[in-house]
């Protein structure tokens, strides 16, 4: 037996015979009030034993005799399956004239020749065990009349008559059963099988009839081509003469079945739990029906009662027990048992004497909120033994309330039918027993309903205008109402036009998109009220105007033709208003279940003034019409008169049926109630039905008031039930409902997944497997596993860190996943969690793993110091993720020239434990490149770079910089590149400045004189252009216009060799002496050294012999 549980085990896996555990067992359950016993639980092995052996002669038959093949499978619990089928393993085919019998035989009606075949197989399949058992092959050979004359014809001579009779027809005869008369008896409840095989030539057919009565509508069906009748859920009323015919063309032959429905006990009024206090009366009541009449017995706590301890206050009277001023001490478990030879019933009954003083349960000073003029309802859930009689007050010194303007309801709830404001205050509720009184007080606030006083109304508006509805509301000040606005029952469209105001809703721009019904609707925490007003949009109007309107409403309804399912409502069509009717919605309303309320039932065409109605039972109908063409619909007609249709059986199930549990012993089962009109009559009820999956045989059963929710507790943690719901009224039952599967409750997984073990793939990535756990201790819906891993420390620092856990979740069954984003040379933890609906399980041991080392991240930081003329020094800070132990650090460098070219890279490793470098011999006033990283041994991490420059050569800089600090004193002179020194080309931009403006002074105080004479003695020539230049003394002709004659340019007097000597142009700035300082000391301040040089230069461009540019007067400088 499970340890506290009631549940006992029979495990046969390991050894022992299931006979050995074969009978009949009950369960006790005992405690100080008394002992409860459960129903007798017959335990038997399941058995299928192997085919008899038997020598098989073939079967040689005539084409149209009968034949039977019989299976005559072993005796098994339970009974085979049976079914024919050949050598390939496919079922042979039945008809009308060939079909197997409810006892396995196969039937032939009459042979016809291709029934010749040698693999007629009879298979016997049980499914507790899970064999199938087969019958050696049965052989059929079919002698035709043709082949039986050519046989005769061999063996006679010519003057013989010969010649076999053709084929005959005959008339039917009963294969099964047998004789002309037969019985049957049958249990209440069960399926009632009956069967009728013929033989004859043509096959003949079957037919069934009941004498003296019909057979059972919605429960009779037909099987085996109606050889067989089924008549499920049989009772007394089914017992009777059931007769068969079989018909040919030849006659008929038929048979009787006398059929006895016999039935174990039923409840008719099952004992309940009595809950009494010390001195009152009570009774158990045990009743039970059946057939025959079941006989009644009573125990005490599983003892018959006759031997039980005498109890003075008790006293039996057949199928009752009456209990007459009990005391504590008579408390006790009765049991009542109902058998018969066919079975018997049990049910256990609590007699608890209780002596309690009130309790109540609803929260005091509990507050309720409610509109005037609707109902209010103020609970007082109470308990006591004996039960307290309930009193409410009003106010503190308020007096019993009382009158039809209250309902008190049993279970102690004070209900105002219809709520003022002058029933707002305190409800104080009371409640007494001989042991003591208790009260309780609530708060009630009426408030003043929502109205909506101005409300939207129709609108016709042309294409393009702008159109305004109205929605103006009152409601109680203390409710914030919230108002939304509807097209045609859905969000109003995204579209700008459409403006919400407090009390508006403005539509500009109209299109015809916009036509339609826009509904107000207001809302707060108590109440609820809409309103609804028509836009038409029609097309500007033609002229002369041509008032185009909705119709006006039909009128004159009548009601013919009452049925139960159907009535015929005939109508008078309004005036159409210059649009024709296109078509008319008919609408009804139920006055029984839902007055007020108006729902859509059909529509018919414009043309059609009668339409027949389809109607369902139990409900009042009224009727109306609306009319419908191009503008709009009309308003409603006026109802018609009523009609109330009768009650009937419900036509359908709840829907959505779901059994969830929300506990992990329960079973919540769930569904969606049918409408009132669905109910089909009064006394709507469900019976709901579960059975446990592959465990249980029989439905528990239980019928509930017109809810939508059962709870079964005491069930085991998640395992599937079989669920139905049954829907039934006062007149009867629904058809029977589809079975649904569900789960009872989930519960927190057991066992934490085993054999988790760290595949370490590089340094920030590793793979985790573990084994699933079993699906049975998972105890739910299986919805995957969770890892969680954190870091315990780096390898690097030995310094541990505060914990982060992170979580990687894996869904489904999955046993591996990766673990991605890892720290390289870090100590880590992770466990493994399996994750049902209910939670997750206990965490597995915690594995540890290590990640190895990987390359470093980059430096902290580079900073260069300390410049001198031919040395730096360099300081760095460790790698924020050093990833290992450092084995050294790598310095490249290399010098940057005046045109940011690079030049050779030298590379330096220093070791691990350094911070600092000095690089000396360096060239002075040069820019240098670095590039920094650490290493470990598994490699270089990421550089980082910084540039610096070395300090100029103090004796050059006199007069221009001051010293560094630290320079030291000044050096030899040193030829340096300052080009690229930034004081050096703001210097430079000055001079080519100065040298700009004395090149324009100059030419205009040459263009003061005319023209230029280049030579005492001047050659005219027609094109001066080609004129040569003299030789001797390098100059040339005068360059003038040939149009105007105008003076020689300064800026023409380039020679054709691109030349120009030095004393031809005393204004020159090109040549300068050889050595000769050029200084401008109009700032004081030092410009620069020049040298020039004595040949000739290349002139600047080919358009000018002006001075150099400023370009080539920075080139110059040494």
């Amino acid at each position: 037996m499970k340890p506290n549980s009631g549940t006992l085990v029979i495990n046969i896996m390991n050894g022992g015979k299931a006979e050995a555990y074969e009978g009949v067992y009950q369960c006790t359950a005992r405690n100080e009030r008394g002992a409860a016993i459960s129903n007798n639980i017959v335990i038997r092995p399941s058995r299928s034993p192997l085919w008899t052996k038997e020598k098989l002669e073939p079967n040689q038959v005539r084409e149209g005799d009968s034949l039977v093949l019989h299976c005559r499978p072993p005796v098994g619990l339970p009974p085979p399956i049976i079914f024919w089928m050949d050598n390939a393993f496919q079922r042979l085919p039945q008809s009308e004239r060939v079909s197997q019998g409810l006892n396995g035989d196969l039937y032939f009606s009459n042979v016809q020749p291709e029934d010749t075949r040698e693999d007629y197989i009879c298979y016997a399949r049980f499914n507790h065990t899970q064999t199938i058992q087969q019958k050696q092959p049965i052989s059929v050979k079919v002698f035709s009349m043709d082949s039986l004359n050519d046989t005769i014809a061999a063996n006679l001579s010519d003057t013989d008559i010969y010649g076999a009779k053709p084929v005959t027809e005959r008339q039917p005869i009963l294969l099964t059963p047998t004789g002309s008369t037969s019985t049957k008896v049958e249990l209440r409840g069960n399926v009632l099988l009956l069967e009728c095989i013929a033989a004859g030539l043509p096959t003949p057919v079957i037919r069934w009839i009941k004498e003296g009565g019909e057979l059972p509508a919605n429960r009779t069906f037909f099987e085996n081509f109606k050889k067989t009748l089924k008549i499920v859920d049989v009772s007394e009323a089914d017992s009777g003469n059931y007769k068969c015919i079989a018909r040919n063309i030849l006659g008929s032959a038929h048979h009787v079945i006398s059929v006895t429905v016999k039935a174990a006990p039923y409840w008719i009024t099952a004992p309940r739990n009595l809950v009494l206090s010390p001195g009152e009366d009570g009774t158990l009541i045990c009743r039970a029906n059946g057939n025959p009449k079941p006989n009644i017995s009573w125990l005490a706590n599983g003892v018959p009662i006759a031997i039980a301890p005498e109890d003075p206050s008790r006293k039996v009277d057949g199928d009752t027990i009456i209990f007459s001023h009990v005391q504590e001490r008579s408390s006790a478990v009765y049991q009542c048992n109902a058998s018969n030879e066919y079975g018997y019933l049990l049910a256990n009954a609590f007699v608890n004497v209780l002596a309690e003083p009130p309790r109540i349960l609803t929260p005091a000073n509990k507050l309720y909120q409610v509109i005037a003029d609707s109902p209010a309802l103020l609970d007082c859930a109470y308990f006591g033994s004996p039960k307290p009689e309930i009193e409410w007050f009003k106010g503190v010194k308020g007096s019993i309330l009382s009158g039809s303007e209250y309902v008190f309801h049993d279970n102690g709830t004070l209900e105002i039918p219809v709520a003022q404001k002058d029933s707002t205050g305190t409800y104080t509720c009371v409640a007494r027993n001989e042991l003591g009184k208790i009260q309780n007080e609530v708060q009630l606030e009426v408030k003043d309903p929502t109205m909506i006083i101005k409300q939207p109304e129709y609108k016709v508006i042309q294409r393009y205008g702008q159109v305004s509805f109205e929605c103006i509301i009152k409601h109680d000040s203390t409710l914030l109402p919230t108002v939304i606005w509807l097209k045609d029952n859905d969000e109003l469209p995204d579209d700008e036009r459409f403006l919400v105001g407090k009390d508006n809703l403005t539509i500009m721009n109209v299109t015809d998109k916009d036509d339609g019904t826009y509904t107000c609707i207001v809302n707060t925490t108590l109440d609820s009220v809409s309103a609804s007003a028509v836009l038409t949009v029609v097309a500007a109007p033609p002229t002369p105007a041509i008032i185009y309107a909705r119709p006006n409403p039909p009128f004159d309804l009548e009601l013919t033709g009452q049925l139960e399912r159907s009535v015929e409502l005939s109508w008078i069509p309004g005036d159409e208003n210059n649009s024709p009717i296109t078509n008319f919605v008919i609408e009804y309303e139920d006055g029984l279940h839902e007055p007020g309320v108006w729902h859509y039932q059909t529509e018919v065409p414009g043309t059609q003034t009668t339409v027949q109605l389809k109607l369902s039972p139990y409900v009042n109908y009224s009727f109306r019409v609306i009319a419908v063409n191009e503008i709009g619909r009309s308003q409603p007609s006026e109802p018609s008169e009523q009609y109330l249709t009768k009650s009937a059986n419900p036509d359908e199930n709840p829907s959505n049926v779901q059994g969830i549990g929300s506990e992990p012993d329960n079973l919540v089962i769930t569904w969606e109630s049918l409408k009132g009109f669905q109910s089909n009559g009064p006394g709507l009820q469900y019976k709901v039905s579960w059975r446990q999956k592959d465990v249980d045989d029989e439905w528990t059963s239980v019928i509930v008031a017109n809810v939508s929710k059962y709870i079964v507790s005491g069930t085991p943690t998640f395992v599937p039930y079989e669920i139905k719901v049954q829907a039934l009224n006062d007149l009867g039952y629904a058809p029977e409902p589809s079975e649904v599967i569900g789960h009872s409750g989930e519960d927190l997984p057991m066992v934490a997944p085993g054999n988790v073990q760290v595949h370490v793939i590089n340094s920030t990535l590793a793979k985790v497997h573990w084994d699933p756990v079993p699906l049975k201790t998972v105890r739910g819906h299986l919805q995957g596993y969770k890892v969680y891993y954190w870091k315990v420390q780096s390898l690097s620092r030995r310094s541990r860190r505060h914990v982060e856990k992170k979580i990687l979740t894996f869904r489904g069954n999955k046993t591996f996943g990766m673990l991605p984003g890892l720290e390289p040379y870090s100590s880590y933890k992770l466990n493994v969690r399996v994750v049902n609906g209910k939670g997750e399980g206990p965490a597995s041991p915690d594995k540890v793993f290590k990640t190895p080392e990987g390359v470093p991240s980059s430096p902290s930081f580079l900073k260069i110091t300390n410049p001198t003329l031919d040395s730096l020094t360099l300081e760095w800070g460790s790698p924020t993720h050093p990833n290992g132990v450092l084995t050294s650090y790598i310095l490249k460098f290399q010098p940057i020239n005046n045109t940011h070219e690079l030049g050779p890279l030298v590379e330096i490793r220093i070791p691990a434990n350094e911070s600092s470098l000095i690089l000396k011999n360096l060239n002075y006033s040069t820019r240098y490149k670095f590039y920094f990283n650490a290493q470990t041994s598994v490699g270089s991490g990421s550089q980082i770079t910084e540039e610096a420059v070395t300090i100029m050569d103090e004796g050059k800089m006199a007069g221009i910089l001051r010293p560094a600090v630290g320079a030291g004193k000044a050096m030899a002179s040193r030829q340096v590149d300052i080009a690229t020194q930034g004081w050096f080309i703001g210097l430079m931009c000055a001079v080519a400045l100065l040298i700009l403006i004395l090149l324009i002074v100059c030419f205009i105080r040459r263009n003061k004189g005319g023209k230029y004479p280049v030579k005492e003695k001047e050659d005219a020539h027609a094109d001066p252009e080609i004129q040569p230049m003299k030789e001797d003394d390098g100059t040339f002709g005068e360059y003038s216009d040939a149009e105007d004659h105008k003076p020689l340019k300064k800026g023409s007097r380039t020679p054709s060799d691109r030349t120009v000597k030095k004393e031809d142009s005393d204004d020159s700035l090109v040549d300068y002496g050889e050595g000769v300082n050029g200084q401008f000391n109009e700032d004081g301040s030092f410009i620069g050294q020049y040298s020039g040089k004595k040949e000739k230069e290349p002139a600047e461009g080919n358009e000018s012999s002006e001075a150099p540019s400023p370009v080539n007067a920075m080139n110059s400088f040494v």
